[in-house]
């Protein structure tokens, strides 16, 4: 059996392409997207992630402003800089870098921002119009999947898809999403997480599998069950020998599943790919001209 590799790359390219054209319809008018992203602390995966935004932003020709304040700032002084980035008409999208330090309460941070600006989609009003059918921002690693999805034509209506993990960063917009009366959704969605017993039970009847749960090789080749198309959402670091100290595995033990997959995500260059392009998607497509 052939299993075909279903990288983030051309996905990304392809929906850059399309943005490019809207980008320089903005810029013919003065106008230029710009995201404002608060990072708080100095987490070094965080820090990554933060300058691949950025260098993305730049090199489409869109300004993006980081904000790096102590890992002690207090509540208040964050959302006084979240109310003068909401105030601000030159700023289109305001972006928390999760996870914030533990005496910050991250839901009263989150509320803090504009829905209108909120291009990662985690208000609670945004994510209660995703529910409903009638999203403004869609998660942006979520929405990479549905891309990934609609971009290699993997049907997703009537089939069976298992998602392991119910965070609110992906497990739960992903089952909100899916479920929906959308062109990449109607599915029958089962929701799977830490308290599921006996998960193989699900994921051997699903059509379609996406994992998000944060455990390196979770799913294997004896969980799934033949021409099962899989989207691993997972980023583990595994320390080793190398030079650089550690290598990048997802939730999905990618050479076992080959065995019996008709399409998998490779980590890196998967779904990771497009998490930063469909928060510049959700940025420019904030502007209303």
């Amino acid at each position: 059996m052939s299993c075909k590799v279903l990288y983030g790359k051309p996905v990304s390219e392809h929906i850059k392409s399309e943005l490019k054209l809207k980008i320089d319809e903005l810029s013919n008018i003065g106008i230029i997207p710009k995201l404002s992203v608060i990072l708080i602390g100095d987490n070094p995966a965080s820090k990554i992630y933060v300058n691949s935004k950025h260098k993305t932003f730049v090199n489409m020709n869109c300004k993006s402003d980081i904000y790096n304040l102590d890992k002690n700032v207090s509540e208040e002084e964050i959302i006084k800089l979240i109310n003068s980035l909401n105030s601000n008409p030159e700023v289109h999208g305001i972006l928390i870098q999760l996870p914030a330090p533990d005496h910050l309460n991250e839901e009263n941070i989150i509320r803090a921002i504009n829905p209108s600006k909120d291009v990662d989609g985690l208000h609670p009003i945004n994510l209660g119009k995703l529910f409903q059918g009638k999203p403004s921002f869609i998660p942006c690693t979520p929405y990479g999947c549905l891309k990934i999805l609609e971009y290699y034509e993997i049907e997703t209506v009537s089939k069976n898809i298992v998602i392991i993990g119910r965070s609110n960063l992906v497990g739960k917009p992903l089952f909100g999403l899916l479920s929906q009366k959308f062109q990449i959704g109607n599915a029958t969605v089962t929701l799977c997480h830490s308290r599921t017993k006996n998960i193989d039970f699900f994921t051997k009847e699903a059509d379609i599998i996406i994992a998000a749960v944060g455990v390196p090789k979770l799913v294997k080749s004896n969980m799934i069950k033949d021409n099962c198309i899989l989207i691993d959402v997972g980023i583990n670091r595994i320390n080793d020998d190398s030079k650089k100290g550690y290598h990048i595995v997802g939730d999905i033990d990618f050479d076992s599943v080959q065995k019996k997959a008709s399409a998998v995500t490779p980590v890196p260059g998967g779904v990771g790919v497009m998490t930063v392009t469909m928060l510049l998607y959700n940025t420019i497509n904030s502007i209303k001209v």
